[in-house]
């Protein structure tokens, strides 16, 4: 009687349980229809279901061969100015618009979109970003950090800088020199990746890696896995306890806990430093801890934040903007030509850049602007709409993210003519200036902290590259992009490369 008695009993609360999962599943059905009807009205593609909405159709352009990023551009023509896509009950909505651009992005009143930041704030359960500059969507918190690292790229120290892009990029030409016969085969992207390392290392941190004589290093294979780690793990947090994933997962939770394993000794040993009183450099690392503070209380866990976020953002994107111009380069004689006719004057045959330079080097500022333009590293980013408003005469509930797209703006004929066309003297001085259409480096308030800094290790590369070397595409390599994180040349531009003598020069 007991055993018949405890069976009805379970029975019970499996009919329980299966009822209340199956109203549960009801009301978020409902839920997901109320999410439709509110932003129906909204153009947009076709869902592939209705629970579901477009996940098969975006999934299959972020795992497939091609660029997600073209397909949204691909529905940015078809649907734009605003359209809508649907995940579950998530609305997301890309902004094509310079009028929402300027209204949103040129203003504080917007903050990043909590959902997607907040899940770079770790990376399979370990801390990644947290709260650092880039990830931060409080205005306040991320404005108090903002104001305190300013200094760090300050007029003054960016001219101090100067010697070690030098330093770094000579040795890169040193190495190249080796392996410039025109037969050996070089991975520029790699190369170069290692050397924008070297120099965020070394200028805002105080460290010394050696990346091109150091192949053993971890550190580039670290950088590499957190930002392939990104992209899926916004798409999928839950996929670190799928067995089919352990494998990618624990190198991504690897690399995430070895930067910043690196970035708590480094902070201890400046700390340490000031402790005792010794000069120490006015970089970013001095700057972190100077925010520490002022703060009073600073969390140590923020301060490993912006080490990570300073650490990659301050190298990535530099070598994949400096790698697809040089990949952009081998199929534009003339620009490559003029180019060098530019160094020539500006720099002629000295060994380095100097600051003054590179404001003088104007054609290489339209190149490389050019450069971002097609090819983005950094392709996009969002803002939370927190009331309802009227976007290019549609009405937008409050309580959405816009997805505002540099890739998809600077690809649209709309916005630029012949937009496929490398053509450097869209950012001529007398140029018409594109409005609030080309954003690589974001707009407003939050724009990149760093993009002076990048621009001029850029120079100083590209200008030492074209001045010694003549550069090809080798057999096989294409012009795809792909998407890890951040936009890089997919085929790691492989060339060979012949030293530029005078008599080449002339040809």
């Amino acid at each position: 009687m007991d055993l018949l008695y405890g069976g009805h009993i379970f029975e019970s609360a499996l009919f329980l349980f299966l009822l209340l999962l199956l109203l549960s599943f009801c009301a978020y059905c409902c839920y997901v229809k109320y999410i439709h009807i509110k932003y129906d009205h909204i153009p947009g593609p076709p869902r592939d279901s209705f629970l579901f909405g477009h996940i098969k159709s975006i999934n299959k352009y972020l795992n497939g061969p091609g660029l997600s990023h073209d397909k949204l551009l691909e529905w940015a023509e078809q649907y734009g100015p605003i359209y809508r896509l649907n995940a579950l009950h998530r609305v997301i909505l890309y902004a094509i618009s310079p009028e929402a651009v300027q209204k949103y992005m040129m203003s504080s009143e917007y903050p990043k979109d909590p959902y997607v930041y907040n899940l770079l704030f770790s990376l399979f359960g370990v801390r990644f970003m947290g709260k650092g500059l880039i990830t931060d969507p409080d205005h306040t918190h991320w404005y108090k950090q903002r104001r305190i690292m300013d200094p760090a790229f300050g007029h003054s120290y960016l001219k101090e800088m100067m010697g070690i892009f030098n330093e770094k990029a000579e040795y890169l030409m040193q190495k190249l020199e080796e392996n410039a016969d025109g037969k050996t085969e070089v991975e520029m992207h790699a190369m170069i990746n290692r050397v924008t390392l070297d120099v965020i290392a070394k200028v805002a941190f105080g460290m010394d890696l050696h990346l091109l004589d150091n192949k053993q290093s971890p550190f580039p294979h670290a950088i590499s896995a957190v930002l392939k780690g990104m992209v899926p793990h916004v798409q999928n947090p839950y996929m670190q306890y799928m067995p089919q994933h352990r494998k990618f997962v624990k190198d991504v939770q690897e690399s995430a806990k070895l930067l910043r394993r690196t970035g708590r000794e480094c902070i201890e040993r400046r700390k340490e430093a000031v402790r005792n009183g010794e000069d120490v450099p006015k970089d970013i690392l001095t700057q972190i801890l100077k925010s520490a503070e002022q703060e009073g209380g600073y969390d140590d866990e923020i301060m490993l934040d912006n080490f990570i976020t300073f650490f990659i953002a301050g190298q990535e994107t530099t070598a994949n903007q400096i790698s697809f111009t040089i990949m952009e380069l081998t199929r534009q004689p003339e620009i490559t030509a003029k180019l060098r006719d530019e160094i020539d004057d500006v720099v002629g045959s000295k060994r380095d850049v100097s600051f003054d330079d590179l404001g003088k080097l104007q054609y290489m500022t339209q190149v490389l602007k050019e450069s971002l333009r097609l090819y983005p590293p950094a392709p996009g980013t969002a803002r939370l709409l927190t009331h309802d408003d009227v976007i290019e005469g549609i009405r937008i509930p409050g309580g959405v993210a816009l997805n505002f797209n540099t890739y998809i703006m600077g690809r649209m004929d709309k916005f630029f003519k012949a937009p496929l066309t490398f053509d450097p003297e869209r950012f001529s001085p007398d140029a018409p200036k594109p409005n609030f259409c080309y954003f690589p480096f974001t707009l407003g308030p939050r724009t990149c902290l760093g993009q002076v800094f990048s621009q001029m290790e850029a120079k100083v590369v590209l200008a030492k590259l074209l001045q010694r070397f003549n550069f090809k595409l080798a057999p096989g390599q294409s012009f795809e992009i792909k998407d890890t994180g951040t936009l890089r040349p997919r085929d790691g531009v492989i060339c060979t490369l012949t030293l530029l003598t005078n008599k080449t020069k002339e040809s």
